[in-house]
């Protein structure tokens, strides 16, 4: 009897919503397309939402654990928090409120770190940046620390908003992600070719 698709839930905001792109480019479709690609028995549910922050995904993630029993969570948010300027400490508590729903329904987590344009001062864009990994350290939980790394600073490699990604951009955000999602990841059934 075949063993069911295991789930990886991405629970993000619109660059993980794939915001101005056309269907299938963004970094999740990519990760779908990788993860059958190499054979591994999950399926891959984007349940990100353009807009979204950490307190709307701590709202959605009880439905979410219920509906889908998902194997990992992939927690994309906290950009729009650091771009509302919200207080560093409601974030941080959303955070870890999210991961230990998560952990409770016995899914493994990664936290995809982001941070904010220096306009925000240097103290809480420092602060801000920090925080997912101390989240990511104080759970014990594995941590992307910037999804944007390696092509944060190329222009070309963003929307005309300077914010969202383009679709050239969306693998180098997958091998961000991938690196750290990976090794939780349990090989395949072995298929006969």
């Amino acid at each position: 009897m075949a063993r069911a698709t295991q789930t990886i839930v991405v629970l993000g905001d619109s660059i993980s919503a794939g915001y101005g792109l056309p269907q299938g480019e963004g970094w999740v479709a990519l990760l779908e397309e990788r993860i059958q690609r190499e054979k591994l028995d999950y399926q891959v549910v984007n349940a990100s939402i353009s807009g979204e922050t950490t307190l709307g995904g701590l709202n959605r993630i009880a439905p979410l654990l219920a509906q889908y029993q998902p194997a990992v969570v992939i927690v994309a948010l906290g950009g729009n928090d650091g771009l509302r300027g919200s207080a560093l400490e409601g974030i941080r508590h959303n955070l870890i409120d999210i991961v230990a729903a998560c952990r409770k329904a016995g899914a493994k987590v990664v936290i995809a770190g982001m941070r904010i344009p220096p306009n925000y001062g240097s103290v809480y864009t420092r602060r801000f940046q920090g925080l997912f990994a101390e989240v990511a350290r104080q759970q014990n939980v594995s941590l992307v620390p910037f999804m944007l790394q390696g092509f944060a600073d190329d222009p070309k490699m963003f929307q005309s908003d300077g914010i969202h990604p383009t679709a050239a951009a969306q693998p180098r955000i997958l091998a961000n992600v991938y690196y750290r999602l990976r090794p939780l990841l349990v090989p395949g059934p072995r298929r006969q070719s």
